[in-house]
């Protein structure tokens, strides 16, 4: 029996003026996964691309809020299923490993599966966004721990309870780091493999700007710094104004011992005040802290009220092992 048989699909792929690629997507992930349902979410396209996806058999809906990030909000919040499997719309992705990827993520009871791109065209996956790629998730490992080797990449699949405890903050393409955090966070069985990543076709072009997106994704990683990780951030702060307080002191002390006087009384002034600042934002981080406490056990309450991506296969399991019990005990009192 295969592990997918009992379990509800669904292809989820943002897209913004793919009308060249669409089409071929939803036709190679309706031959790879037949019955699953494939979504198209389109974003204000100004081309084709709502007629195509619909000629291709794709069911198509539309967000009028312009970002990545709000598609993602939207397709988590409207589509029902037991396995969420997210590809972009550029057709650079290999819809033919998709069956694979949800097997694994279903057996191995995970709950967010990221396919890792691999390729040797360089044109697909150019030195900007590489760079930029291992910089940002390097940022994020340093801050939240072990995480994966491409942060970034568009090709995921996501269990239900992943799915329906994601809040989806994020407006744009920032919203990879958002998805990672928020399985890091929760400290959630996950995985990556590589697969297969290719050109955009000719005439398809990427909607990612390398510095004002790679700016983006670093402002978000810093403010979720903030909101996760609290104690830390503020500690940080509190740390770099006592010290700069001590350093500026030190003169003062030596030239109190010597003469018994404050000839700088500014500086004085500025010591005390920095000493201050660094108390209050030791405080707040340690109030924070407690808050994000509380909510991140509130995500995870929300998390466990949705089965694991296995429980249906257990059951279906379990249900076929009683059958065959009955069968035999049957066949023996005959």
């Amino acid at each position: 029996m295969s592990v997918l048989n009992h379990q509800r699909i669904a292809v989820l792929l943002p897209c913004y003026n793919e009308a060249l690629t669409v089409a071929a997507i939803v036709r190679d992930f309706n031959a790879c996964l037949p019955g699953a349902p494939v979504y198209v979410f389109d974003n204000n396209s100004t081309d084709d691309t709502v007629a195509v996806a619909r000629a291709a058999g794709a069911v198509v809906r539309t967000v009028t809020q312009q970002g990545k990030g709000n598609v993602i909000r939207r397709m988590f919040a409207d589509i029902d299923a037991d396995v969420y499997i997210m590809v972009d719309g550029d057709d650079t992705y290999d819809a033919s490993v998709a069956p694979q990827l949800a097997a694994r993520l279903v057996d191995e009871g995970l709950d967010m599966l990221v396919g890792t791109r691999v390729t040797e065209e360089q044109q697909a996956y150019r030195f900007g966004h590489r760079f930029g790629n291992r910089l940002l998730t390097g940022c994020v490992a340093a801050v939240f721990g072990s995480t994966f080797t491409d942060m970034l990449s568009g090709y995921r699949v996501f269990s239900r309870r992943y799915v329906k405890s994601f809040a989806a903050h994020a407006a744009g393409f920032e919203t990879e780091t958002e998805l990672t955090v928020h399985a890091l966070e929760l400290r959630m069985p996950v995985a990556e493999v590589e697969t297969v990543y290719k050109s955009r076709p000719e005439g398809s072009v990427s909607k990612l700007n390398t510095y004002r997106d790679g700016a983006r994704i670093l402002w978000m990683i810093i403010k979720l710094f903030k909101n996760e990780r609290p104690l830390l951030f503020f500690a940080a702060g509190a740390v770099a104004s006592l010290l700069l307080s001590l350093g500026l002191a030190v003169p003062l002390f030596d030239t109190y011992m010597h003469t018994g006087l404050v000839p700088r009384l500014p500086t004085a002034v500025l010591c005390v005040g920095l000493a201050l600042l660094g108390a209050m934002l030791l405080t707040c981080g340690m109030v924070l802290d407690t808050v994000t406490r509380g909510r991140i056990e509130q995500k995870r309450f929300a998390y466990l009220q949705v089965a694991a991506p296995a429980a249906r296969l257990d059951a279906a399991r379990s249900g076929a092992a009683s059958d065959t019990c009955e069968t035999g005990g049957v066949r023996n009192a005959a």
